[in-house]
Formats: C-alpha cells, sequence, structure tokens
C-alpha cells in the first residue's frame, strides 16, 4: 500500500531541491533526492554561505543542525566528506549537506551559521583529523590530548598505537605501545580455553561416531 505521507514528504523535498538548484545551483557540485532524502553536495568555499541560506530562506527555514560527522573513502580523491544534517521544524524536512575534503585540506568553519557547531566540528576533527578553519578552538573533544591518529580512519588499527594507564609509582598516567600478548596463540577448535591437552573427542561424542564402545 502506499504511503501518502511519504509521496507528500518527498515532494516537498523535491520541491526545495529544486528551489536551491533554481538560485544556487551554480555554486554547488549537486542537489537532489537520494532516496526520500534531500542531498546538496557543496563547494568547501562555498558551506558558510549555503548553510546561511538554508537557515534563513523562507522555503528552507533548516533552523536546526542536528549534527556534523565525516565519513572516510580510503580510495577516493578527495578521500573525505564532511555531512551537514539539517533540520526545518518549520516545513518539517531534512537536508543532508555534503562536502568532500582531501586530507591536507580545510573547511571553513559553521560557527558563526551554527553554535551548535563548535563541538560537532572538534569531534569530526578528532575522529577523522579534517581541520576547519576559522574554528575558535579546535582541539580534541573525545580522546586525550597525547593521543596518536584519528580512530574513525579506515585505516586506523582496531587495537590502536598506544595504550593508556596509570602508573602508582610514578603517580600519573603513561603511554605505552600496544601489546598483544595472544596475538599468535593457536587455538584448540573444540574449546579455544582448554589448549592442546583437550581430547579430540569428548566424552558422550563417541556416539555420534557410531562408537558404542
Amino acid at each position: 500500500m502506499t504511503d501518502p505521507f511519504a509521496i507528500d514528504r518527498r515532494n516537498a523535498h523535491q520541491e526545495v531541491a529544486d528551489h536551491i538548484d533554481a538560485l544556487l545551483g551554480e555554486h554547488l557540485d549537486g542537489v537532489g533526492l537520494e532516496g526520500d532524502e534531500l542531498v546538496i553536495r557543496a563547494k568547501p568555499a562555498g558551506i558558510v554561505s549555503l548553510l546561511t541560506f538554508l537557515r534563513d530562506d523562507g522555503a528552507c527555514l533548516f533552523k536546526v543542525l542536528l549534527d556534523i560527522c565525516g565519513v572516510d573513502w580510503p580510495g577516493r580523491s578527495p578521500r573525505f566528506d564532511v555531512v551537514y544534517n539539517l533540520l526545518s521544524l518549520r516545513h518539517n524536512l531534512r537536508a543532508r549537506v555534503r562536502v568532500a575534503v582531501d586530507e591536507e585540506g580545510t573547511v571553513p568553519s559553521v560557527v558563526e551559521v551554527f553554535s551548535a557547531a563548535g563541538w560537532f566540528e572538534r569531534e569530526t576533527y578528532d575522529m577523522f583529523g579534517v581541520r576547519f578553519d576559522g574554528h575558535p578552538d579546535l582541539r580534541r573533544i573525545l580522546t586525550d590530548y597525547g593521543f596518536d591518529g584519528y580512530p574513525l580512519r579506515k585505516d586506523f588499527p582496531l587495537t590502536g598505537f598506544v595504550e593508556v594507564r596509570y602508573d602508582d609509582s610514578q603517580k600519573r598516567v603513561v603511554y605505552e605501545p600496544v601489546k598483544l600478548t595472544q596475538e599468535y596463540r593457536t587455538f584448540e577448535n573444540l574449546s579455544p580455553w582448554a589448549g592442546p591437552e583437550l581430547p579430540r573427542v569428548l566424552p558422550g561424542d563417541e556416539k555420534a561416531s557410531g562408537d558404542k564402545g
């Protein structure tokens, strides 16, 4: 059964997409619907002007910045996407703005457009290493100040590079290289914790092989 609400929402998103394309199309890399979502692909240099337009234009009124996040595409150039998710309470619509940036590039900060962007941009920098030009306090927010690397990059090892512990003798936190003491351990198929002395046939399993004893 067709959902009339979904159709109305899609039509509303398409109207906004057409409106944005007519006014700003030459400054964008593309705007349209992907599935039922309004997706705007912007150039880094124009992100401040674009978000200001989306916030203030009467047909848009995306006044809520839900979050900013990163996406890592290791085999693509430019490697990263910075994604801005917006909400219009007035029109009950959502928009997703994507900006492509390489590892050495920067994206202008949008703190002056949405004050909530301050922490979101710091988190994206902390997790992906994307820098935001003009941010008033761009530093790590989730990891420690001495953290090495960017955890949500797809080439970041699951174990990390260092481990942190409190050294009681030094009365401080110390950083040490990660040591995986079980990295090359050989496990038995029947029980990974029993070791090589575990019998190949456990008591009771002889019935499965037809051995009646």
